[in-house]
């Protein structure tokens, strides 16, 4: 037998080995995450769902590559082919434990999403915990990509020497790697000391740029704000470190919202306060805390009454707002029509010219 044939037989096998491993691999992930999923299905521990539902795609990659490994000493090849094959195997591994990796990142993202439940009437703390968590969880993917490309990188030989080399010169390869990089090194820096000190939180309320909305989204680099009109506003993330900004929910989210009326001297003020009280304790939108009706200026034509109502988050103080003001407005057009305001003129005649003058 030629060796040419001995050659192709040799290759054939190792072959068919490796795809007898490979599905292998395969139809033993799905039975085995088939069974995972079935059993956490109707389970209430969200961990337990949480780790199947994130693991099953690195496992796909991770798996076949175990078997790979566990065939790779009964293969006849030869020794360039097997240090080809096992470099390839090292770089498959790395990228699938980083990719597993950040798949637990997600997991513990999940945990505590349900042991924070932003969702509940009083989610301050809620939300303060996610945020941290969500930025935190976005540095750590970073980190996780930037380690994982430079340990598979150096597992080329002509990269370490030229790394080697480069190291003498690094201060000024570092410095103009800086430069180029600064904008987005500041927002990594930026969304570090956010997660510290937390300016804002997901789903608070703010304003910026004159805009008004929620924060939806906390990215790595930008922060994608929600418009009241349902546009969206992407700001970068060091903006809220370096500009000012409105919050109105930095530390609780009920608010307190102000109506302006504005009527005639001859307005009996106690009756619209009565009134303000009464309209507020029919309204489900008032949250019983606070309220008050105070003359805040007097010019020479108009009284200024400013109503006073807390709520227990902003979009319900808007609509409380709105409606407390079209019930006072229908209060005064019905009893107090003449206490609107108005312009007062005085004619006086002339009793010399027999003339009207104002």
């Amino acid at each position: 037998m030629s060796d040419s044939i001995i050659m192709w037989e040799s290759l054939a096998w190792a072959v068919g080995a490796l795809v007898v491993a490979v599905l292998g691999s395969l139809i033993a992930h799905r039975v085995v995450f088939a069974v995972l999923s079935r059993i956490t299905k109707g389970t209430t521990n969200r961990v337990d769902a949480s780790l199947v539902r994130h693991s099953k795609k690195p496992a796909k990659l991770l798996l076949p590559l175990i078997g790979i490994i566990l065939v790779m000493p009964v293969l006849q090849l030869s020794p360039e082919v097997r240090a080809a094959v096992n470099h390839i195997i090292g770089l498959l591994i790395i990228a699938s434990m980083a990719w597993l990796s950040i798949a637990m990142t997600s997991v513990f993202s999940d945990v505590i999403a349900a042991k924070y439940d932003v969702t509940v009437k009083d989610n301050l703390t809620a939300r303060r915990v996610q945020t941290q968590v969500h930025v935190l969880r976005r540095i750590l993917v970073v980190v996780i990509v930037t380690i994982s490309v430079s340990v598979m990188l150096m597992t080329f030989p002509e990269i370490r020497s030229i790394g080697a080399g480069l190291f003498a010169s690094a201060g000024i390869a570092g410095l103009i790697i800086g430069m180029a990089a600064r904008p987005t090194l500041s927002n990594l820096i930026a969304g570090i000391q956010m997660a510290l000190t937390e300016p804002i939180r997901l789903d608070d309320v703010v304003i910026v740029e004159g805009e008004w909305g929620w924060i939806e989204e906390i990215g790595t680099t930008y922060v994608v704000v929600r418009i009241w009109d349902l546009r969206r506003l992407v700001v970068p993330l060091s903006y809220f470190i370096e500009k000012p900004f409105q919050n109105w929910t930095r530390r609780s989210a009920d608010l307190l919202g102000t109506v302006f009326i504005y009527t005639d001297y001859t307005i009996p003020v106690d009756e619209i306060r009565a009134e303000l009280h009464s309209s507020l304790q029919s309204s489900s939108r008032w949250d019983g805390k606070v309220w008050g009706l105070q003359v805040t200026n007097a010019t020479e034509q108009t009284l200024e009454l400013r109503a006073l109502m807390s709520a227990r988050d902003s979009s319900t103080a808007w609509d409380l707002r709105c409606e407390i003001r079209e019930k006072l407005i229908k209060f005064l057009q019905e009893k107090y029509p003449g206490s609107l305001p108005k312009v007062r003129a005085e004619f006086r005649q002339n009793a010399r010219s027999g003339e009207t003058a104002a």
